[in-house]
């Protein structure tokens, strides 16, 4: 009882979480073996009769295990309601994101979360805001994500197509309650050219309230040209290549 007491409903319990409560791993298998709880795998344990979603499992990785992994981009976005679902279903992709080189335990990795999780080592920041982070709730717990601010940037660091970048700007369109000084410092820790420069025209395409607060001139955009979207139109201002104003008026 004790120990359902600290278990969050819903949440996967490790086997060091467990031993951190003094449940040895043979108690736990014997806890198992009465049907109070069931295994997942490796040493990894659920509430008994209970179905766990990916929510949960994250929230193991981030509390029990201090992993750096967290829900990202535009996944980010949509748990915040700035996007245009929130992920389920097998057709549905949660990113996943760690703040350098993170290993995922194999009961993560080798269990079914009813979505398709893709997991990067993301290092384009050079040192962590903890402003760039935010909670959101999910019944009896809640998850660590990026803020909407760091969230847009992961999304324009992955694109690599030109229906990217339109769905890109489709984001940024609703993006118009952003904090610009968490944004500022976002920026200027931000090793990505590309980033940046596509960032900054986007915002100012969208004519959004919070762009002019931000600092443009100290921020290090790079030397040269960059060409982003292909077949687009040369924007001087950044230095970009940008989906010609018949494209982006669609958006």
């Amino acid at each position: 009882n004790q120990l359902l007491k600290r278990w969050p409903k819903g949440t996967v319990a490790t086997g060091s979480w467990l031993r951190n409560h003094g449940i040895s791993r043979q108690l736990a298998w014997r806890y198992a073996g009465s049907g109070w709880i069931q295994p997942l795998d490796c040493g990894a344990f659920l509430r008994a009769d209970e179905t766990v979603d990916w929510f949960g499992a994250v929230y193991a990785l981030q509390t029990q295990l201090g992993l750096s992994v967290h829900a990202g981009g535009s996944t980010a976005l949509s748990l915040k309601g700035l996007g245009y679902h929130i992920p389920m279903g097998d057709d549905a992709v949660v990113t996943l994101l760690s703040e350098g080189k993170e290993r995922l335990p194999a009961w993560f990795t080798r269990r079914e979360w009813g979505v398709r999780i893709q997991h990067h080592s993301l290092r384009i920041f050079e040192s962590s805001d903890p402003a760039g982070f935010t909670q959101v709730q999910h019944g009896a717990f809640s998850l660590r994500t990026s803020a909407p601010e760091r969230a847009i940037l992961e999304v324009l660091h992955f694109v690599t197509s030109n229906d990217a970048i339109l769905h890109a700007l489709q984001l940024m369109s609703g993006l118009n309650t952003l904090r610009p000084q968490v944004l500022q410092n976002l920026l200027e820790r931000c090793r990505s050219v590309k980033v940046k420069r596509l960032f900054l025209w986007a915002a100012e395409s969208a004519e959004h309230v919070w762009f002019k607060h931000i600092e443009v001139q100290r921020l290090d955009l790079g030397k040269g040209k960059r060409s982003v979207f292909r077949g687009g139109r040369f924007d001087t201002k950044y230095r970009i290549t940008v989906p010609r104003r018949e494209e982006a008026a669609h958006v």
